[in-house]
């Protein structure tokens, strides 16, 4: 068991550093798309392949993350959630809210974008805390951490937007 656990890990790593980098690119791509104020068929393709590999990246981790949390329920020793689980299964639902949000057209892209970075850079962040030991922090702590992030991103995110939009006119 110990085994598959160690895999399940390394597998969920892979997958976060997966959706880091293809969320970064899935931004440069939306930047690059609508800089002449419209998206043409090919740029629509191109940002729908790396949507794809997002999606595989958030099923591979929510399956890991499940597997693992299990595995840290069901232990002998242990019934309570650390919080960089807690925080893990907090961002990887708002990873999949936001994004059906965003292709069901609930959630405005002067939010959702910056909300999908904001959650993949903080999984990413709170994957190398719980790897190098810093791991006791308080949800409180987190979720006031999370959101200060996410109001930054989407100050960068629409801030660019509105600076390429206004070098269109």
């Amino acid at each position: 068991m110990e085994i598959f656990l160690l895999t399940m890990l390394i597998l969920q790593g892979m997958a976060i550093s997966l959706g880091m980098g293809s969320s970064t690119i899935a931004i440069a791509n939306f930047f690059v798309a609508i800089a002449d104020g419209k998206i043409d068929p090919i740029e629509r393709k191109l940002m729908g392949v790396t949507y794809v590999v997002l999606r595989v990246a958030m099923v591979i981790i929510l399956i890991t993350t499940l597997i693992v949390v299990g595995d840290r329920l069901l232990g002998i020793s242990s019934s309570v959630l650390p919080t960089y689980l807690i925080s893990q299964l907090i961002l990887t639902g708002a990873l999949f809210v936001n994004a059906i949000l965003m292709t069901k057209k609930i959630m405005p892209s002067t939010l959702g974008p910056a909300i999908q970075a904001s959650s993949w850079y903080s999984l990413g962040i709170i994957l190398t805390l719980e790897t190098v030991g810093l791991i006791n922090f308080s949800l409180i702590f987190f979720l006031i951490a999370y959101f200060a992030f996410a109001v930054i991103a989407i100050i960068l995110v629409n801030g660019l937007m509105s600076y390429q939009k206004s070098l269109r006119k």
